[in-house]
């Protein structure tokens, strides 16, 4: 059976870019890859059929011999025009490793030298005060460091780490199976490409030291619940020289006595007598900052009205304006009065018209009006 056109296998015009080829070989393979299509011998074919294409095409002296003599320039084991290019098992595993090893997390050239350290988490909580103007605080946190006595590399003094006889310090096995290569983490040396022989006796071998750490750190004003500040290489040391991990501090906004906060805006409920509410006045209301506020209270102020106070709210994270304070009036209906009192109130009552409580005489005549209606 003739081979198809390479072109063709990779779905691209003769006149195709590099970049071109690779991203239709990339696409393709992927989708053909015999671990996505385990047992598929179709698959596994059209795979070997589009790593040949691309091997030819990606090079450009193998390519400008294609395009002058075809499929032919490749025939004849050495006798051809293309005498001297071959296709291997390997070969095709170093063009799909070349574009994917990466993305594979099999990408050759050495063994690792060591791990990333852990990432650590920090529950912090705070005042609303503290979230308004912001503060430096003092934390503590058990984290592990690099072992003083080895430097981290897991070694006795005066001695080192040595590469690993079984990788050759590729950090990485390879094995052919069939058609495939085949490439695992060593088993020696879990990727590191070097082994120690004389462990640390302080460390015994891991590079570091488990060691409580006290840190400052910076709060921003405007930080709202569940705010997380990063603290760069704070984490947990890395293994063997790798780098450290960071630690995320997650902040918690404590609830406040008088305030609550929606955003940057605060909400205060402040209780009115009834004499206030009635007949009108001033009265001080507390900021955050620490100040007083005062507001004029209106005759006949009703519960739930409410006062706003631009720019008494919290600030914004960044510098980004500042929220308002509402001030939310509850009228509040006198208790424990002595029979003076209850005299003095039953007289006001009898000399109160409809014009004094006029949402109540109105809803009263609506409820008349609907048992009159239900009557008839």
């Amino acid at each position: 059976m003739d081979k198809q056109d390479y072109y063709e296998t990779l779905g691209v015009d003769r006149s195709a870019s590099a970049d071109e080829l690779k991203r239709s070989y990339r696409k393709l393979a992927m989708k053909f890859h015999p671990d996505r299509n385990p047992g598929d011998e179709a698959a596994e074919a059209r795979f070997k059929e589009l790593s040949e294409a691309y091997e030819v095409l990606s090079d450009e002296q193998k390519r400008s011999a294609y395009d002058r003599f075809g499929h032919a320039a490749f025939d004849g084991g050495g006798n051809g025009p293309g005498a001297g290019f071959g296709f291997t098992a390997s070969s095709f595993a170093d063009v799909f490793d070349d574009l994917f090893g990466d993305f594979m997390g099999s990408r050759r050239g050495g063994g690792r030298s060591g791990h990333r350290g852990a990432d650590l988490r920090y529950n912090l909580e705070i005042e609303l005060e503290d979230a308004f103007s912001g503060k430096q605080t003092t934390i503590r946190t058990t984290t592990t460091v690099v072992c003083e006595s080895c430097e981290g590399t897991g070694a006795e003094a005066g001695s080192q780490p040595v590469t690993c006889p079984t990788c050759q310090g590729m950090g990485k096995v390879r094995a052919q199976q069939g058609f495939f290569t085949i490439e695992r983490t060593c088993p020696k040396c879990q990727g590191a490409g070097r082994i120690i022989e004389k462990p640390c006796p302080v460390c015994h071998g891991t590079g570091r030291n488990a060691r409580e750490k006290q840190l400052q750190v910076n709060i921003p004003a405007g930080v709202e619940d569940g705010t997380r500040i990063r603290l760069a290489n704070e984490g947990e040391a890395g293994v063997r020289g790798g780098p450290a991990g960071d630690l995320y501090i997650f902040i918690s906004v404590a609830p406040h006595r008088l305030f609550e906060r929606d955003a940057t805006n605060l909400y205060c409920r402040v209780p009115l007598s009834m004499t206030r509410a009635a007949l009108g006045g001033t009265i001080e209301v507390p900021t955050l900052d620490g100040k007083r506020a005062r507001i004029t209270v209106p005759e006949g102020t009703q519960t739930g009205h409410q006062f706003r106070l631009r720019g008494k709210g919290m600030p914004a994270l960044r510098g980004q304006g500042t929220g308002d304070l509402f001030v939310q009036t509850a009228v509040e209906t006198p208790v424990n009065l002595t029979e003076e009192q209850k005299a003095l109130l039953k007289q006001f009552e009898d000399a109160a018209g409809a014009d004094t409580s006029p949402e109540a005489e109105g809803f009263f005549s609506k409820v008349k009006e609907l048992w009159d209606d239900l009557r008839d």
